[in-house]
């Protein structure tokens, strides 16, 4: 089975974004996220997918939409529902990695078999996105690196959902 994989970078206050923005643009982090999902599937909401520069190389697109299908490219896979999504995560054998934005995290967060954070060690006062509250308690928590050299520092934290 895949796992539903949710990746994301935030603030000190779970700050994730700014006028449709990333908030940060670590460079390393960015190359992390690339390492992390390419060759993968990627979800994301209609307005994740417009702040794309263009169409991520070497990943499958899915956006979560109300818009109608054929306003996306024919190469994306367009679903209009969470009961969509799962009828589509059943005949894909790979992981799917949601990558924003905040509502789309929200709707998947209970779902989610792991949780990569980029754990940036700053604040954002302007910020208009957030990522939703993680139960930590449901998850097991792994550092996979910690940046001190840049400013701002952060670090690379997997949590792992806990079997039940």
């Amino acid at each position: 089975m895949n796992k539903l994989i949710i990746i994301a970078a935030v603030g000190k206050n779970l700050e994730l974004g700014y006028n449709n923005n990333l908030i940060w643009h670590i460079k390393e982090d960015l190359q992390f996220f690339k390492n992390q999902t390419i060759n993968h599937h990627i979800l994301m909401g209609s307005k994740t997918y417009l702040s794309l520069p263009k169409l991520l190389p070497n990943r499958k697109h899915i956006i979560l939409t109300s818009k109608p299908k054929n306003t996306y490219p024919e190469d994306v896979i367009v679903i209009n529902s969470i009961d969509e999504f799962n009828i589509v995560r059943d005949s894909i054998n790979d992981d799917i990695y949601v990558i924003g934005g905040a509502y789309v995290y929200k709707e998947f967060i209970n779902d989610a078999d792991e949780i990569i954070l980029t754990e940036i060690d700053d604040e954002f006062s302007k910020a208009d996105a957030y990522f939703p509250k993680i139960m930590y308690e449901d998850y097991d928590r792994v550092i996979i690196s910690e940046n001190k050299n840049n400013i701002p520092n952060y670090k690379h934290v997997k949590y792992i959902k806990k079997n039940r």
